[in-house]
C-alpha cells in the first residue's frame, strides 16, 4: 500500500482509503498507531474516523465480542483470563487483554509475565473442545515486555487436536498492535475422544 510522506500530506480522499484498509486488515489498531502509520495527528485520525463511520478501539473490540462464537466447554468463561473475540473450538481463537496498573510492575510500567502468560494459558485452553482441559507442558518465549495501558491480542491455533491420543497441541502468538510480544506452544491434556463422541457434555 502507498502511503504519503510526512512532509506531503496525502489528499483526505486519499488517507480515508488507507485509513479504511488499515483497520480492516488490523482492526486492533489504535488510533496512536494509526497516527504513526499515516504520518498525521492524533486529531485528524479521529475526525478521519467519524467521517468514515468507524468506531474507536473499544466499540470495535465490543463489537467483535458481540458476534456469535463457540462456547467456551473447557472452563468457565470468567476463568478466560482476557476477553473472548473469537472461538472456533477445536480450531482457533483470539482474545485481548488490557495491561492495566494491577499488572505492572509499578517503577517501570513493565507488565508482570504470568500475566501475559496467563492470557496465552487460558486461550490455549480454551480453544479445546471438552469438558476437561489442562496444560500439560508449555514451550514458551517472551519476545518484548508488555506495557500499561497496552491491549495484548493473543490468537491461538490448534495445530493438532488430540482426540485420539488424549493430547491436543496449541500454538498462540500475543500481539501489541503488529508486534508479536510473546510466543507459546503448549501440550493441553484432554479426555480422550470425547469430541467424537455423540452428545459429549450433555446433561
Amino acid at each position: 500500500m502507498r502511503r504519503c510522506r510526512p512532509w506531503n500530506a496525502c489528499p483526505k480522499k486519499q488517507r480515508h482509503q488507507q485509513l479504511a484498509r488499515l483497520i480492516e486488515d488490523n482492526p486492533f489498531l489504535t488510533d496512536r498507531e494509526l497516527t504513526r502509520l499515516l504520518k498525521v495527528s492524533i486529531q485528524t485520525i479521529r475526525l478521519d474516523r467519524l467521517e468514515l463511520a468507524i468506531p474507536e478501539l473499544r466499540e470495535r473490540l465490543k463489537l467483535m465480542a458481540e458476534r456469535s462464537y463457540d462456547p467456551v466447554r473447557s472452563l468457565p468463561l470468567h476463568e478466560v483470563i482476557g476477553d473472548i473475540l473469537d472461538l472456533q473450538l477445536d480450531k482457533s481463537g483470539i482474545s485481548m487483554f488490557e495491561i492495566r496498573d494491577e499488572h505492572v510492575f509499578s517503577r517501570s510500567g513493565i507488565a508482570r509475565g504470568h500475566h501475559v502468560f496467563a492470557q496465552a494459558n487460558s486461550l490455549a485452553v480454551a480453544v479445546i473442545n471438552d469438558e476437561i482441559a489442562l496444560t500439560a507442558s508449555a514451550d514458551i518465549r517472551f519476545i518484548r515486555p508488555a506495557r500499561l495501558g497496552e491491549k495484548c491480542i493473543a490468537k491461538a491455533y490448534v495445530r493438532s487436536s488430540g482426540v485420539q491420543k488424549g493430547k491436543a497441541k496449541v500454538e498462540v502468538f500475543t500481539y501489541v498492535g503488529d508486534e508479536m510480544v510473546f510466543q507459546g506452544n503448549f501440550v493441553i491434556y484432554r479426555s480422550a475422544g470425547s469430541a467424537d463422541e455423540e452428545g459429549a457434555g450433555e446433561a
